[in-house]
């Protein structure tokens, strides 16, 4: 062999090989992340990735995450759209009712695994909890049937009330299952109820002011992936017009709300990232049912109950999973 063909040899070989080595390996694959929210909350995508760890997926490595997220529910669908568009290999649709439904509706072939707080079934997300049936499966908070249980731990605080008042996005897809929950909760309490509804900043604002001028005694806020980012602000406008509250989950509590008792979301979303995963792997959604919560926690802000002159009664405190002082 020439001297000249040999290098050239060794020239294409060192060409070649590398591009064929990357040509082998699997691109990486894309979940897309359907956001009821300006932005997910860092515990939710920590909890998430710890899921899809479980199954071997790590972002970045084999996986990577691509975010949408919006507060104006009606642009869910959009969104959706483009997600579809990108090709990714499964869509995460949480926070509320509306971002699983925009999901499904965008493909009927691009799997969707949901984590919100609503019925799955009443909303339509899935034809029943133990066979969702088409390309959808995911994980429930339940908050709608904790709504008697939450009263129960406000009326606890707030003993002997005879009016109070519930907080509600109307924009949601759920607002009238939120409401109607409500309803029956409070008839077996023998409590009169008002409905608020906020959905900004303003509005929210308003609806403490309307709480305070109306007299209701106590306030239950519903379950909202808006409120949860407006915690602060609903925790300070309780304090500043000593309305006691119960809200959905324990991070209104860690920012100055008085109680909260709801499903251990982390936990749930751990599960959508092990959801994920095996669907990565190529398991079906319609052959994963629904998962219900199986952790709850009451959690109680001492310091706020002193600030508003209540006490917390002993048998309430020997529930609590965690009392703040």
């Amino acid at each position: 062999m020439r001297r000249r063909d040999f290098i050239k040899g060794i020239v294409g070989s060192a060409t070649v090989w590398p591009l064929a080595a990357r040509a082998q390996q699997p691109a990486m694959r894309v979940i897309g992340f359907l956001n009821s929210g300006v932005s997910p909350n860092p515990e939710t995508l920590a909890a998430l990735r710890k899921g899809l760890g479980e199954m071997g997926y790590v972002e970045g490595r084999n996986v990577a995450i691509e975010i949408r997220s919006t507060e104006q529910y009606d642009q869910l669908p959009s969104l959706a759209d483009e997600l579809v568009r990108r090709q990714v290999a499964v869509i995460f649709a949480w926070g509320t009712a509306n971002s699983a439904l925009a999901a499904k509706a965008a493909s009927m072939t691009v799997p969707v695994v949901f984590a919100n707080g609503s019925d799955p079934v009443k909303s339509g997300i899935v034809a029943s909890m133990a066979r969702p049936g088409d390309h959808v499966t995911g994980v429930s908070f339940y908050n709608t049937g904790l709504v008697a249980k939450r009263l129960e731990v406000l009326l606890s605080l707030v003993p002997k009330i005879a009016s109070i008042g519930f907080l509600t996005n109307p924009t949601i897809q759920t607002s009238e299952q939120n409401l109607a929950d409500m309803q029956a909760a409070v008839r077996g309490f023998g409590v009169q109820m008002q409905v608020l509804n906020a959905s900004s900043d303003d509005d929210i604002d308003a609806a403490f002011a309307a709480a305070s001028a109306h007299g209701l005694e106590a306030l239950l806020v519903g379950p909202d992936a808006t409120f949860n980012r407006r915690r602060v602000q609903m925790a300070e406008l309780a304090a500043r017009y000593r309305i006691p509250a119960n809200y959905s989950n324990r991070e209104f509590c860690d920012v100055g709300g008085l109680s909260s008792y709801g499903a251990l979301r982390t936990e749930s979303e751990r599960q959508a990232g092990i959801y994920i995963g095996r669907i990565l792997k190529g398991e079906k959604p319609a052959d994963l049912p629904v998962q219900e919560p199986t952790k709850f926690e009451l959690v109680l802000n001492a310091k706020t109950a002193k600030a508003l002159g209540l006490a917390i009664p002993s048998t309430l405190l020997a529930r609590a999973d965690e009392v703040i002082e």
